[in-house]
């Protein structure tokens, strides 16, 4: 089985770990690192995809923005959100684009279920949710079949910040966090919160993503030149 490295980071800006991803993604390319995994939490931004674009999506003046190269509608980052990018080069049998989502669904479905939640997918939208209310959001860029970009968790997000958002196009408060919900603690009465989630996505990661997490360190985007 294959190896995944883990890079576990701080408080990181949305476009300083944008600049980073794609160093990243031409290095997996040419073999010069090997599959890698991020998880981190940005300080608050809404970014712009592909469709929000096509579709002048507008965006209250109250809110940072930033236009990505990847495919969807706008997406909320920030405090009480795991944030999690695989720079992965995907095998010739993984090549589809629907099933690579599907892996990242049900990373997270697992995930939760770990901590006692029923997650599932809705023909609604793509990504998972809890109680009919979306709680991650995915989306993908790919490149020679190595991934960029990648998935969302909101466990418990400020204020209605994500739930005033017309998230990928979905009414508002159909974005929430699972605070919100009321999931507050695991199945072992430990709060929900980020490192909690973290360690039950890597604990999911050989069974979900068929790679054997290895080299779990902490990750500063600066050193990737």
């Amino acid at each position: 089985m294959k190896e995944i490295q883990v890079l576990r980071a701080g408080i990181i800006e949305h476009n300083v770990v944008s600049k980073a991803m794609k160093i990243m993604q031409k290095k997996r390319i040419n073999d010069e690192i090997g599959d890698t995994l991020i998880l981190v939490e940005h300080t608050e931004i809404v970014t712009i995809g592909a469709r929000a674009k096509r579709n002048k999506v507008e965006v209250s003046s109250d809110y940072e923005t930033s236009d990505v190269d990847r495919g969807g509608g706008i997406t909320w980052h920030g405090p009480g959100q795991l944030v999690i990018y695989p720079i992965i080069k995907w095998e010739i049998e993984e090549q589809s684009i629907r099933g690579i989502i599907g892996k990242f669904e049900q990373l997270v479905i697992s995930a939760l279920s770990d901590c006692g939640i029923t997650g599932y997918r809705d023909t609604k939208m793509m990504g998972v949710w809890v109680d009919d209310k979306k709680i991650c959001s995915i989306g993908l860029a790919f490149l020679h079949w190595v991934s960029r970009h990648g998935l969302a968790v909101n466990y418990s997000t400020p204020g209605n910040r994500i739930e005033n958002l017309f998230c990928c196009g979905l009414d508002k408060g159909t974005t929430t966090s699972l605070e919100k919900l009321g999931y507050l603690l695991d199945k072992k009465g430990q709060s929900i919160n980020r490192n909690v989630l973290e360690e039950a996505i890597i604990s999911n990661l050989e069974k979900i993503l068929n790679r054997t997490p290895s080299n779990i360190q902490e990750w500063h985007p600066e050193n990737e030149q």
